[in-house]
């Protein structure tokens, strides 16, 4: 992606980009982004100049972390903007001047609102992952961020599909783009075996499930209701299975900390709702399992694309009860996978294959947390008891786990996919790839991680 994209970015083009997860797009706008930046003058109260937009909290810190190294090295100032972190601290960052703000659209758009910040000194502006920020409900947001900006400012817009709202961006603020589409949105990822499994009931669905998140590689568990990555989490922990929820439920330091404890190796299970299922990327996921089949054809796909990223291998496995199997085959139907769920028990040769070599189990209190308490800059797990040495103890109560309805993280709206392409072809590219693997995915690009 990047190859594709410096060129044109660089040439001062708008950029409309599409590419499979784990292609590299935060440097591909990043560096061209920052080189632009770094040949400015300094930096301005309240007024910056680049601007990242990203859908999610965890993404937007993601980016910031990605840039970071660089931007100390050139001297530029950055900011990352999203909700529940103190106001008052980007407030601020950017009264003393920032070159660059990565944010979310409702906070950012509260600090506009406030007058602590000013869009119109903005040169170059980014969109990542801006088919899951339509999918959010946030394009009249966007829309609204983009009209408070230069009409003749460089603009970048990444979308893993190019959706019916996407184009209405593109239409509307994006004149005369650039297509930089590496791959089509059908491509095969061929690093990336998908399996479908089932269950007879519901405690064996969880019995499934620790087996497989029972190896020594990292495990990505998706779940569709806060109070379900509660439940599995604290079910996994149980079983000497290191573990983790992150839903939106949870105070963002909690959120912090479970997945930089997860990066981190602490935890070799991460349980989450679709707020991962975007733009999160972590070194070495080896396995996505999906406790249930997931809402939609999308949500499946993207879910997957947390593993088998940049040619690394990795396995996605769809682990269901028999009263699910219509929804099943109609899902693995939409993305192009002929196979039927099987029904597995956890002694089956096919779940100690995909958990890998056993790691040992580790009692309860010696499992780090993460979920409680603490500020949204801390780092890193808390300890949850005397077991674990020097450590702190106590992890406090979790979150979304109480009586009443579950509620639910990541719910889109289902947005029609428009086969129209956009732009004009760009100054590079390379030829999709193509191949077989266990059970081939044929999954549209998304975007990487965040990536």
């Amino acid at each position: 992606m990047q190859a594709s994209t410096l060129p044109d970015v660089l040439a001062g083009e708008n950029v409309l980009g599409r590419a499979r997860t784990g292609s590299g797009k935060t440097l591909a706008f990043g560096l061209p982004m920052l080189a632009r930046l770094s040949a400015g003058g300094p930096a301005q109260p309240r007024r910056p100049r680049g601007l990242v937009l990203v859908p999610t909290r965890e993404l937007a810190q993601q980016v910031n972390d990605a840039l970071e190294p660089l931007t100390r090295s050139l001297n530029l100032r950055m900011v990352p903007v999203y909700g529940g972190t103190s106001i008052s601290r980007q407030i601020s960052a950017l009264r003393r001047g920032v070159h660059l703000v990565v944010a979310t659209p409702g906070r950012l758009t509260d600090l506009v609102e406030r007058g602590a910040c000013e869009l119109g000194g903005i040169e170059m502006t980014v969109l990542d992952e801006a088919d899951f920020m339509c999918d959010l409900g946030f394009l009249p947001a966007v829309r609204a961020l983009l009209d408070a900006t230069p009409s003749d400012g460089q603009r970048l817009l990444f979308s893993a599909t190019l959706d019916r709202e996407v184009e209405v961006l593109v239409r509307d603020y994006l004149p005369d783009p650039v297509l930089v589409a590496i791959d089509s949105e059908t491509s095969q990822v061929t690093t990336l075996a998908r399996h479908a499994l089932e269950a007879p009931d519901r405690n064996a669905q969880v019995a499934l499930v620790t087996a497989l998140a029972g190896g020594s590689g990292r495990t990505l568990v998706f779940v569709r209701t806060q109070r379900d990555a509660d439940r599995i989490a604290e079910s996994l922990s149980r079983a000497g299975v290191p573990a983790e929820p992150l839903h939106g439920g949870m105070p963002q330091g909690a959120r912090t900390r479970a997945l930089a404890g997860f990066t981190d190796g602490f935890y070799r299970v991460l349980v989450a709702t679709d707020v991962a299922a975007r733009g999160i990327h972590v070194d070495g996921i080896r396995l996505v399992v999906h406790l249930g089949p997931p809402e939609d054809a999308k949500t499946y796909q993207h879910r997957g694309g947390r593993t088998a990223r940049a040619g690394a291998d990795g396995a996605d496995v769809l682990v269901t009860l028999p009263a699910e199997r219509g929804k099943v085959r109609g899902l693995l139907r939409a993305v192009g996978i002929e196979a039927r769920p099987a029904t597995t028990t956890p002694d089956d040769p096919i779940v100690l294959e995909l958990a890998g070599p056993p790691a040992p189990r580790v009692s309860r209190n010696e499992i780090p947390q993460a979920r409680s308490g603490g500020t949204a800059g801390g780092r890193g797990p808390r300890f949850a008891g005397a077991g674990s040495g020097g450590s702190r103890s106590g992890g406090g109560p979790r979150h979304g786990g109480g009586p009443g309805a579950a509620p639910r993280d990541g719910d889109s709206r289902h947005a029609r996919r428009d086969g129209h392409r956009l732009g004009r072809p760009a100054s590079g590219g390379r030829a999709p790839r193509h191949g077989s693997a266990a059970v081939p995915d044929q999954t549209p690009a998304s975007s990487a991680p965040s990536a």
